[in-house]
């Protein structure tokens, strides 16, 4: 039975939660892809902490270590920030890997760049984790556009801002309140801003826009607005009035052509379709030329939601290799 070697690069919360799924489906993925699967090297900036029992022989911080494995053809990646994550990438390309990511501060910004490179090379870019986590809406959208075009996205994309919108409408807490309960819980991060600031959520937005449209509006010209300025006060206004505040990333292509974006609070009313998405969950709502309007919810974040979209992406890929369809 052939053996495929994989990576991973970063071996926090998500890359953790890909090393235990990898390990815990690995009779399975072996029974449904006819391959068995063998993690080679992690990546981490200090290889003299284990984090996972076990995996101290993996642990490297140099990325040629990682490229030098013979026969490896996956590469895992769930580092923050662009760089160095967008090189490591672009190398693992280059040397004919697939690559499956969950940084979705890279990938908005270098996405289209990677998926060309990846197509010279012959091999594939998973990004489903990239984007409202253990949502399917990249899947669904590929499928979408084959036959349908999409118009317009609505989407709820950062859960840290749905909880804290959620809190205070049927709790009524205080903005305050509600974000250190979401800290306590570990749905927001010591440092909120890019949850609470809407920045998280424009970052998924550009990579919905490059999905389904083949670019992204001019970043500087897309408004995006938090959800800080957001007071009981108001939120108690909206319950009165039948209304929720939700936090909406929107995307719209026009028949010209022009593409526009924003990201901020909106007032919904029960019939609109993320009234009803609470607490950590994501949402995502595509307005398409045939199906009408599809509307997709799941959990945004979390070690686990994230980590297995991500192998479901590796299953995918390694099928497509094959000439068959894996779902797992």
């Amino acid at each position: 039975m052939a053996t495929i070697k994989a990576a991973i690069l970063g071996f926090g919360t998500v890359g953790q939660g890909i090393y235990h799924i990898l390990n815990e489906k690995r009779e399975e993925l072996k029974s449904k892809l006819g391959l068995e699967l063998e993690v080679a090297k992690i990546l981490v900036r200090d290889t003299s902490k284990e984090r996972v029992p076990g995996t101290a022989h993996l642990l490297t911080d140099n990325i040629d270590d990682v490229l030098s494995v013979k026969g490896l053809q996956v590469v895992f990646e769930a580092i923050v920030n662009e760089e160095p994550a967008f090189t490591y990438l672009k190398r693992a390309v280059e040397h004919r890997c697939h690559v499956v990511t969950a940084n979705k501060v890279m990938f908005a910004k270098r996405g289209l760049e990677l998926q060309e490179l990846a197509k010279k090379n012959g091999v594939f870019v998973g990004y489903e984790a990239t984007t409202a986590g253990a949502v399917p809406v990249i899947k669904t959208m590929k499928n979408i556009l084959l036959v349908n075009d999409v118009s317009r996205i609505q989407g709820i994309l950062n859960g840290t801002s749905n909880y804290i919108l959620t809190k205070m409408r049927a709790e009524g807490w205080s903005f305050d309140e509600a974000l250190a309960e979401a800290q306590r819980l570990g749905y927001a991060e010591a440092d909120p801003y890019n949850d609470i600031s809407g920045q998280d959520a424009f970052k998924k937005l550009m990579i919905l826009s490059a999905l389904a449209f083949g670019e992204q509006p001019n970043w500087s010209d897309v408004e995006v607005i938090g959800i800080d300025g957001i007071s009981l006060e108001q939120v108690k206004e909206a319950i009165d009035q039948g209304l929720r505040y939700r936090h909406v990333a929107e995307v719209e292509k026009y028949p010209d052509g022009t593409i526009t974006a924003k990201v901020g609070p909106m007032l919904v009313d029960k019939e609109h379709p993320l009234y009803p998405i609470d607490d950590v969950f994501n949402a995502v709502t595509m307005e398409t030329n045939y199906i009408g309007t599809l509307t997709l919810v799941g959990p945004g974040a979390g070690m686990y939601p994230t980590a297995s979209v991500m192998v479901e992406d590796y299953a995918e890929i390694i099928g497509k290799r094959a000439g068959f369809v894996v779902s797992i």
